[in-house]
C-alpha cells in the first residue's frame, strides 16, 4: 500500500481526483484500495481535493471533516506549531479561541450565524467560554438551538465545563428530548452531572434506564462520577483498583 508517511504531492485532472473520491466511499472496495485513494487524495496539490474528502452523508461527520481541515490548514501555516491557547479548563479544543471578535455581542453574532464555517462558530464558542461572564454562558446556552447536532454537542461539553446552573433547564430539555441526537444528549447528560444540583441529578436517574444506549450510559458515568466525588475520591480512583480475583 505504500508508506503512510510519504507526502510528496502531485497533480491530477479532476476526473482522477473524482475517481479517488467514489473509490475512497466504496463500501464494497477492498479496505486497501480505499485507505489507497485516501492517501492519494491527501497528496494531491491544492486545497480541493482534500475538501472533496467532506462527502460523507452523515452532517456532523462532514462538519467534523471540515474542522480537522482548517485544524491542518492552521497548522501548516505557523509551520508545525500548535498555535490554540491553552484552555483554562485543561482541555485540548479542536480550534483556537477566535481573537478577531472584540466584544461578546460580536461573539454571540458568530457563533449564532448559521452560514459561517464550522470552524469559525466553534472559535467563537471557545472564546465565549474563556470569558465566562453571565452574558457570555447566555449567548452559549442560545446557540443549543442551532441546526448543526456538532455543534450542540459542544456547546453541551462546554457547559459542562462551565458548571453554571443557568444552563441546566435547556440541558434538561435536550436530556429530554428523544428526537435529539443521541451525541447530543449525552453531552446534556454529562453536563448536567458537572452541573450536579438536585433537579439534574433526578433527572440522570431517570434517564439512566433510556432506551438509546449512549444516553443511559452516559447518565451512569455521571451519577457514578458524583458518588465517587461526594465521597471525597476522584472518579480515576474506580481505575486505581485492584481488579478483584475470582
Amino acid at each position: 500500500m505504500g508508506s503512510v508517511n510519504n507526502t510528496a504531492s502531485f497533480s491530477s485532472s479532476p476526473e482522477m481526483e473524482k475517481f479517488l473520491c467514489d473509490r475512497l466511499l466504496d463500501q464494497t472496495q477492498p479496505i486497501s484500495e480505499r485507505f489507497r485513494a485516501l492517501f492519494s487524495l491527501r497528496n494531491l496539490k491544492g486545497s480541493s481535493p482534500r475538501n472533496a474528502l467532506i462527502l460523507d452523508p452523515a452532517q456532523e461527520v462532514r462538519e467534523t471533516c471540515e474542522l480537522a481541515l482548517e485544524r491542518i490548514e492552521q497548522l501548516k501555516d505557523d509551520g508545525g506549531k500548535s498555535s490554540v491557547e491553552k484552555s483554562p479548563f485543561l482541555s485540548v479544543d479542536p480550534a483556537a479561541a477566535s481573537t478577531s471578535c472584540s466584544s461578546v455581542a460580536q461573539l454571540r453574532e458568530v457563533l449564532l450565524d448559521e452560514e459561517k464555517g464550522m470552524y469559525e462558530r466553534y472559535a467563537a464558542l471557545f472564546a465565549l467560554r474563556n470569558n465566562g461572564g453571565d452574558e457570555a454562558v447566555a449567548a452559549i446556552i442560545d446557540s443549543l438551538g442551532s441546526k448543526s447536532a456538532l455543534l450542540k454537542h459542544e456547546v453541551a461539553y462546554v457547559l459542562g465545563q462551565l458548571q453554571n446552573k443557568a444552563a441546566s433547564a435547556t440541558l434538561s430539555d435536550i436530556l429530554k428530548d428523544v428526537n435529539e441526537h443521541p451525541m447530543v444528549r449525552h453531552e446534556a447528560a454529562e453536563a448536567l452531572g458537572s452541573i450536579a444540583d438536585d433537579q439534574s441529578v433526578s433527572l440522570l436517574e431517570k434517564f439512566a434506564t433510556d432506551s438509546e444506549p449512549i444516553v443511559s450510559q452516559s447518565c451512569e458515568v455521571a451519577l457514578s462520577m458524583l458518588e465517587f466525588e461526594r465521597s471525597g475520591k476522584s472518579f480515576e480512583y474506580l481505575f486505581m483498583q485492584a481488579p478483584l480475583v475470582q
